[in-house]
């Protein structure tokens, strides 16, 4: 058995986790992020013992732990940046090591929700695949002969600071043209308000938010583009040609065999898919030759979970 702890700015979700990747037991707390990083940290130490027991499983059973985080963690384990949490410079497995005498082991979740999906998602089977979360930032996931890709520093998977054209406003990191900047759901949301705001009137978007631009959502732009709304068709095919952008970026690069949507944009389902695919064929450079296929997540919210026990069965020989 292995657990995987899913630490988000908002929840903490926490699960036991067969061999086979199959999510046995679960459950989840806020992480209430304004609090120190050791109070945190703590309450991850107290639910892990809390599931163990509520479960029934000896101790010693529990081969790893691993945690996805939304940011980026060295290869000694220890929290170097974490925006959402406000985190910079954490030890996190030396502690839980101590406390809990079990190995653990550390990575971002886009990238952990990749490896979810490859170990028995919809990337199962394929040597090589890229993993594209479209939430409140972009984030990714990358798979090579079986493995995670996170390079020398452990970025090699931010694929949303990947620049792909010159935007209206830059991007958190300091940069201009970032594809999160173009293709998140905060990028869609944006660009949206960014077109009422300019006059642009004829939309039932104002009827769905009663006038009050701060009621806007991802999902009320999609509902309105899927009913054929002028404006938010706009908006969505902005996102999708900065997206095919970056797939095409990846694919001369890496080439995968598959691309994996993920993410809270990703329940737009083959609405959103059809729009990426054809965008992604317009910009093959070889046209007589495939690009890596573009398909929906098929996991959900449990990938952040089983992709981080995941991440501890790799590393238990």
């Amino acid at each position: 058995m292995y657990i995987g702890v899913d630490l988000g700015g908002t929840n903490i979700a926490i699960g036991i986790v067969s061999r086979d990747g199959s999510l046995k037991y679960d459950k989840s707390i806020p992480t209430k992020r304004e609090r120190k990083p050791d109070e945190i940290i703590r309450d991850i130490i107290n639910v892990i013992n809390e599931i163990i027991k509520e479960y029934g499983v000896e101790r010693e059973t529990i081969k790893a732990i691993g945690i996805g985080i939304p940011g980026i963690a060295d290869k000694k384990g220890n929290v170097i940046q974490c925006v959402n949490l406000n985190w910079t410079d954490i030890p996190l497995k030396t502690p839980m090591e101590k406390e809990l005498g079990i190995p653990v082991f550390i990575d971002n979740d886009a990238t952990l929700a990749g490896l979810a999906e490859y170990e028995i998602g919809v990337m199962k089977g394929k040597e090589s695949g890229v993993f594209i979360t479209l939430g409140t930032g972009v984030g990714g996931g990358i798979i090579i002969n079986g493995k995670i890709h996170t390079g020398f520093n452990n970025v090699g998977s931010e694929i949303g600071h990947m620049i792909v054209g010159e935007n209206y406003y830059d991007c958190n990191c300091g940069r201009n043209g970032c594809l999160e900047t173009f293709a998140s759901a905060t990028a869609l949301i944006n660009y949206t308000r960014k077109l009422i705001e300019e006059g642009n009137s004829e939309t039932i978007i104002n009827e769905k938010i009663n006038g009050d631009l701060n009621k806007l959502n991802g999902k009320i732009i999609i509902n309105a583009a899927k009913e054929g709304d002028k404006l938010a068709n706009k908006a969505v095919d902005r996102l999708v040609k900065y997206l095919a952008i970056g797939i095409m970026n990846i694919t001369s690069v890496i080439d995968p065999e598959v691309f994996v949507i993920g993410g809270g944009l990703s329940r737009a389902g083959d609405f959103l898919l059809d729009k990426i695919r054809n965008e992604v064929s317009k910009n093959k450079y070889f046209k007589a030759l495939p690009v890596g296929k573009v398909v929906l997540a098929k996991l959900g919210s449990e990938a952040g979970i089983i992709g981080a026990a995941m991440l501890g069965k790799s590393n238990i020989k």
